[in-house]
C-alpha cells in the first residue's frame, strides 16, 4: 500500500510538472504569435512599397521551387543521457543514419534521471520539440528515454559497496534499494508521467515511450579517450578500488547485479496501470562482457561504434513493432 501511494504521488508530481512547463510554453508561444503577426505586417508593408515603386497593380511573385518531402521511417523524440548524446556515434545518430528515422533530441550527456524528472530545462526543451513537429503537420512515432546510469556511476559509486574485507563485503543492499528501487524508480515514474501528460495535452493521446536499462558494463578503469574530454571517467573502477575490490571478474559480477536490479525495476514500471504505452527494451547480453568485451566497449560505460550499432538494432526492432 505504501509503494502504491508513493507511485501515485510520483505520477501526480509528473503531471503537475508537465502543467507548469506547459504554462511556461504558453507564454512563450504567445510571444511567438505576436512576433509572427508583426513579421506578417512588416512583410505586407514591404510588398506595398515594392508595388508603388514599380507602378504595378499587383506584386510580382516568384514561385518557390517545390521541395519534395523526404521519406522517413518515422519521427522520434528523445530525452536522456550520453547513450543518446555521445561523440561521433550514439543510438540516435545510428537510428537516423542506419535506420532512416528523423530524431528530435534534448538528450544531454551526464544528466542524471533526477535532473530530467525534476528540472524544467529538458522537459521544456522536449515540449518545444513536440511543438515544432506538430507545426510541420507531423506526429512522433515514439519517444525514447535513457537515464539512470549517471545516478549510479561516478564519484559516489563507492557508497553502494561494502568493503572487500568487511564481514558483509559486496553490494550494500539497502543502499542499492534506496538508489535504484526508490530514487531512480520514482524519478522514472515522474518523468514518464510528465512526458505522457505533455503528449496528451498537445496531441490528444499518449505517444509510445521506449525505456532501457543498459548492458553489462566492465569496470576496467578506462575513461573517455584515455581519461580526458567532456566526461573523462573512469566512473566505476575508483569506487571498487576504494573498497578493496581489485579483481576484474569480481567487479564485473557486482556490476551485473546492479544492472539486473535496474532492468528489473524498469520492467516492473511498464506493468503499472495506464502505462500500456510504455515499452521496455532489454539490452543485456547484447554486447560481450567476457574476454572479448573491448571489441564492443569504448570505456567503462559506453559502447564503441560497433557496440552502439548492435544496441541500436534492438531499438530499431522494438520500434518496428509499434
Amino acid at each position: 500500500m505504501k509503494d502504491d501511494t508513493i507511485t501515485q504521488k510520483a505520477v501526480k508530481s509528473g503531471e503537475i510538472h508537465a502543467s507548469r512547463v506547459l504554462e511556461m510554453r504558453a507564454v512563450s508561444l504567445k510571444k511567438r504569435e505576436r512576433a509572427l503577426k508583426a513579421l506578417t505586417r512588416k512583410s505586407k508593408q514591404e510588398s506595398r512599397k515594392v508595388e508603388v515603386s514599380r507602378g504595378i497593380g499587383a506584386p510580382e511573385f516568384i514561385a518557390p521551387s517545390s521541395i519534395s518531402k523526404s521519406p522517413t521511417a518515422g519521427i522520434l523524440l528523445a530525452e536522456g543521457d550520453s547513450w543518446f548524446d555521445y561523440p561521433l556515434h550514439d543510438i540516435l545518430k545510428l537510428l537516423e543514419d542506419d535506420h532512416g528515422y528523423d530524431v528530435e533530441s534534448v538528450a544531454h550527456k551526464g544528466d542524471p534521471i533526477e535532473v530530467m524528472a525534476y528540472g524544467d530545462q529538458q522537459l521544456a526543451d522536449f515540449t518545444r520539440c513536440i511543438e515544432k513537429v506538430l507545426r510541420r503537420g507531423d506526429k512522433p512515432k515514439a519517444i525514447l528515454l535513457s537515464g539512470g546510469g549517471n545516478d549510479i556511476a561516478g564519484e559516489e559509486f563507492g557508497m553502494l559497496l561494502n568493503h572487500k574485507r568487511s564481514a558483509i563485503a559486496g553490494l550494500n543492499d539497502k543502499m542499492v534499494a534506496g538508489v535504484i528501487d526508490e530514487r531512480i524508480r520514482i524519478a522514472y515514474i515522474t518523468i514518464i508521467s510528465s512526458v505522457t501528460e505533455v503528449c496528451k495535452r498537445l496531441t490528444g493521446s499518449p505517444i509510445p515511450i521506449l525505456v532501457h536499462g543498459y548492458d553489462y558494463a566492465v569496470p576496467d578503469g578506462r575513461g573517455f579517450m584515455g581519461g580526458w574530454g567532456p566526461f573523462p571517467g573512469p566512473w566505476l573502477e575508483p569506487g571498487f578500488r576504494e573498497k578493496g575490490f581489485e579483481d576484474l571478474e569480481e567487479r564485473v559480477a557486482l556490476v551485473q547485479v546492479l544492472i539486473d536490479r535496474l532492468n528489473t525495476m524498469l520492467a516492473d514500471i511498464v506493468k503499472l496501470p495506464n502505462y500500456s504505452h510504455i515499452k521496455y527494451i532489454d539490452l543485456r547480453n547484447t554486447l560481450a562482457h567476457g574476454a572479448a568485451y573491448k571489441k564492443y566497449w569504448a570505456n567503462e560505460l559506453h559502447p564503441n561504434g560497433d557496440g552502439f550499432a548492435k544496441v541500436t538494432e534492438k531499438f530499431a526492432a522494438a520500434l518496428g513493432t509499434l
